[in-house]
């Protein structure tokens, strides 16, 4: 369980902190808040979809086609694409917001990745804040400017009813199950648009997103596979558990009164 605590000089200013070597922390994330800035590169390695907030839309990237798996984390905590969503690049850190509005940065201290002398520290030697806290913070600020941006084109999308549910239908050991929540574009809709509220959608920038989600699916196969894959890793994980099992010797019959005696072997 995480346990993310606002980064202090009383509390942190003798810390040092790691970068994480494993993604086992996003093991159970089958989808993963994207920006806009994100989506040319997070499209060339996995599926990006949307998913409803309310009455509006915020794109994600789809990780998994059950809740509470990634397909991306091997069980060893490897990453299996060659794309990581920026959530994940930052941690173990996040922005919270405290009472009085204001953002903090914290720390997940369950981590494992705050060390006494190891690593980065927290705080250069006057008490400010190290160089590559500040690189974080920067990170932070830049991805929540973008945030705004993508919000607004997903606003724009919407508008002009340029999203709809995305039917995907899994298989599984009960049979054909559909993936319910995510939502698409509506392909056929862009390709109809006018030419005035196509020039909106350009110069908004929701063009070029609407092309990198349709792109995008076609992924989608690919997590097919490693559902599959990560189906027979667990099958296998289950059998080797129980031949170690059966391999133990049970030598409880050794205590049974009259089997053998072990008295008087001088």
């Amino acid at each position: 369980m995480m346990d993310y605590q606002v980064v202090t000089r009383e509390r942190h200013g003798l810390k040092h902190w790691l970068n994480a070597s494993s993604y086992t922390f996003a093991a159970g994330d089958a989808l993963c808040p994207l920006v806009a800035q994100e989506f040319p590169k997070a499209m060339l390695a996995l599926p990006i979809g949307f998913m409803a907030e309310g009455e509006y839309f915020v794109p994600v990237a789809v990780q998994g086609l059950t809740p509470g798996q990634n397909l991306l984390v091997a069980p060893d905590g490897r990453w299996l694409s060659t794309y990581i969503p920026a959530p994940y690049r930052s941690y173990p850190f996040r922005m919270a917001t405290t009472e009085q509005d204001e953002q903090v940065l914290c720390i997940d201290e369950a981590s494992g990745l705050i060390a006494d002398n190891a690593g980065k520290p927290f705080f250069s030697e006057d008490g400010t804040p190290a160089k590559s806290v500040l690189e974080i913070l920067d990170f932070f600020q830049q991805m929540d400017a973008n945030r705004q941006f993508t919000l607004g084109i997903c606003a724009v999308l919407q508008q002009h009813g340029l999203i709809q549910p995305w039917p995907i239908m899994v298989q599984g050991e009960q049979g054909e199950q559909k993936v319910e929540g995510l939502f698409r574009i509506d392909e056929a809709a862009l390709n109809a648009l006018a030419a005035e509220a196509l020039l909106e959608v350009r110069n908004s920038g929701a063009l070029t997103a609407a092309y990198c989600q349709l792109l995008s699916m076609q992924h989608l196969p690919t997590l097919g596979t490693l559902a599959q894959a990560h189906a027979e890793a667990e099958k296998a994980r289950q059998v080797q558990a129980s031949l170690s099992r059966s391999d133990e010797l049970n030598l409880g019959f050794l205590n049974e009164s009259g089997t053998f005696s072990f008295g008087n072997l001088s």
